[in-house]
Formats: C-alpha cells, sequence, structure tokens
C-alpha cells in the first residue's frame, strides 16, 4: 500500500526521497558569536537526515551580522562559514536527505538575546554586543528598540548580501534554499502595511511593499541557477486587522511564481503580537488556500505531530509535503517511526541499528 507521505518529490532537478521535511528551527548554539556551525549543529541536523527526513533545512542563516536575530545565530556572509557547512552538507547526503539552508534577516527583531541560556529577553543593548537594528520604517517591535529605516541604496545592499549567500550557499553543497519572509523579519516588515510606512518605491501598494522580496528572489535564482529549487516563507496572514491576510498572500504567491519560486512554506503571524488560534494542524488549510488559488506547491507546518495527521494533511490536497518541527526535536527519528505506524516499507533505515527491526 502506498502513502503519500513516502512517495516521492520532484521540484525542479531535486527529488526528494518523501515528503516528511525538518523545518528551520534556531539553536542559538553558535558559542563563538561568529556565525559558524559549531558541533552540535553537526549532530543536530545528521540525526534527523539519520532519522530518515527526506529534507532538513538548516536554520535562519543571517545574510549579514546585522541581520541575526541574536549573536549566537548561524551566518553565511563569509567563506570561513560556508567551508564550516561543508561537512554538515555531505553527511545529510550520506544519508540520504536533501539538505537546505534557510537564508535570513531578522530586521527589526534582531540584536535580541538567545531564546535559551540567559535569564533576559529582549533587546540586547549595544553596550553588550548588541547592534542598531534596521527596518523598512522606524517603528519598533512591541518590547524591542527602536529600529532606523534603510535607506534605498542600503536595500540594494541586502539584495546583494541574500545573493552573496544564496552564491555561498551552492558552494557549500546544499541542494535549494529558502528565503525567510515570514515571522515578523526584515522582507516581512516590508510586505506588512503593519510594519512598512514607506512613500517610495518600497512602500504603499501590495505591489511596493513586494518589491525587495521580488528583488531577493530574483537575485537568489540568478546565483543558484534553474535547477536548483527556491523556497519562499511567508507568513500567510498577520492575525492582525490591517495586517496581512490569506487573500493577500495568495496574490503574493502568484508573483513569487512568476519570478520562479517553486514552494511556498507556509507559516503565519509573528509581525506583530497577535491573539492566533493555535492548535494541531492550526495552519494547514492556509497552505491549502495557497496551494489551490495560486497553483504553486506548499509545505504544511504547525503542530504536525503524528503519521495520519501528515498522511491527511497530504491526502487531502492540503500541501505537498509536511514540515514537522517539534516532534522532529522530540524524536528525530519521526519519518522511520511513521514508516512503522503507515505499515509502509521503507529502504533507507540505519544498517547500524538493525538490531532494532528484526
Amino acid at each position: 500500500m502506498s502513502h503519500l507521505l513516502f512517495e516521492p518529490l520532484t521540484l525542479r532537478g531535486l527529488t526528494f526521497r518523501n515528503r516528511i521535511w525538518v523545518p528551520p528551527m534556531c539553536q542559538y548554539s553558535v558559542t563563538r558569536e561568529d556565525g559558524v556551525p559549531a558541533p552540535w549543529h553537526t549532530v543536530h541536523y545528521g540525526s534527523m537526515a539519520r532519522g530518515g527526513a527526506g529534507a532538513v533545512i538548516v536554520e535562519a542563516t543571517g545574510v549579514v551580522p546585522e541581520g541575526r536575530i541574536s549573536a549566537r545565530d548561524l551566518g553565511l556572509w563569509n567563506d570561513e562559514q560556508r567551508d564550516a557547512f561543508v561537512p554538515i552538507v555531505d553527511f545529510l547526503h550520506s544519508q540520504g536527505a536533501a539538505a537546505g539552508i534557510q537564508l535570513a534577516h531578522a530586521g527589526r527583531k534582531a540584536s535580541t538575546f538567545p531564546e535559551w541560556g540567559t535569564d533576559r529577553s529582549g533587546s540586547l543593548p549595544e553596550s553588550e554586543g548588541g547592534w542598531q537594528t534596521v527596518a523598512p520604517s522606524a517603528l519598533a517591535f512591541e518590547g524591542l528598540a527602536e529600529p532606523r529605516a534603510l535607506t534605498e541604496s542600503e536595500i540594494a545592499e541586502v539584495v546583494r548580501a541574500f545573493a552573496a549567500s544564496a552564491r555561498r550557499s551552492m558552494e557549500a553543497g546544499f541542494d535549494f534554499v529558502e528565503i525567510h519572509a515570514a515571522h515578523g523579519y526584515l522582507l516581512h516588515e516590508f510586505l506588512s502595511p503593519l510594519s512598512n510606512t514607506r512613500t517610495d518605491s518600497y512602500g504603499g501598494s501590495p505591489e511596493n511593499r513586494a518589491r525587495l522580496l521580488l528583488e531577493v528572489v530574483d537575485a537568489t535564482r540568478a546565483e543558484v541557477g534553474d535547477e536548483v529549487p527556491v523556497f519562499v516563507r511567508l507568513s500567510a496572514t498577520d492575525w492582525t486587522e490591517g495586517g496581512l491576510s490569506l487573500d493577500d498572500t495568495i496574490e503574493l504567491a502568484g508573483w513569487l511564481k512568476s519570478h520562479g519560486v517553486d514552494l511556498i512554506d507556509v507559516s503565519s503571524g509573528g509581525n506583530v503580537l497577535a491573539q492566533i488560534p493555535v492548535g494541531p494542524g492550526y495552519q494547514t488549510t492556509l497552505a491549502a488556500g495557497i496551494r489551490e488559488r495560486a497553483d504553486i506547491p506548499t509545505a504544511a507546518v504547525g503542530l504536525i505531530n503524528e503519521p495520519f495527521q501528515g498522511e491527511h494533511i497530504l491526502a487531502t490536497g492540503q500541501a505537498d509535503a509536511i514540515l514537522v518541527g517539534r516532534e522532529y526535536l522530540r524524536d528525530p527519528n519521526f519519518a522511520l517511526r511513521a514508516a512503522d505506524a503507515l505499515r509502509f516499507d521503507i529502504d533507507y533505515r540505519p544498517a547500524q541499528y538493525h538490531r532494532a527491526y528484526s
């Protein structure tokens, strides 16, 4: 009996062995604060590939130092960082998983204390190693320091930084890239009228607010070539009146498709504080709407914790793949467990663990 979770999926020149993927999840584990992957990252990502994931997407990786959420984030703005990713990518490939990386700029939500390892939160003061944050407009995220509005020449530098990181991604051996335009970070800040009050060509109309993201997509495609998939993570709604709605995002997804984007990773929220109705699979209807109305592949994410739940999402046409986050943190063998639960025979169980399955 076949199951959609274990059906291969091909996007451009890349075939994923299954549709159970690991989304980007910040680890805040660069203790040297230089953006270079640490041993933790090798084991963390490697365990999930060994556990059967079809793809593993490396966490939000800053395209410039000031684009990091915290000083303990990964970066890909220099060659030392690029070279340190190579053995991680090689191991993911050795385990049969496709290797992706999420390229990001945190905008006004940068320069914060990491989520763990400290009893402090909020913006990291410049006196303690923090930095001036930037955004489309000088509007602070609630509880964080006020950012400085980017000039048009600085916006062009952001595009070049994404392109340079995309080039280094290819040099490190990654199979695909994801552009982070969700969760209230810089590209999302430009998209949403709640955080973008500019009056130049990067503000005002939906087309103008999408201009930076489309420029980043075009620059990324130019660097990675025609055979490499490019994903974009979007927050499909701001969950706030006057912010982005699903209809807005469906229109945007159509523009992204016309610019060569292959899949939308559908999340939501994060740009302003909002009441979000969180529950199992709470964002899958958003993925379904984009998939159907923009006619573009989607990946669903958000409290997808059970194999049968994942199979249902795919079987009902809500998405083309599922991104399993917290459950993969709890169980790096989630895909192997899903195969057992669905009684589906796979040929990529680690031979070293044969005693567990005999």
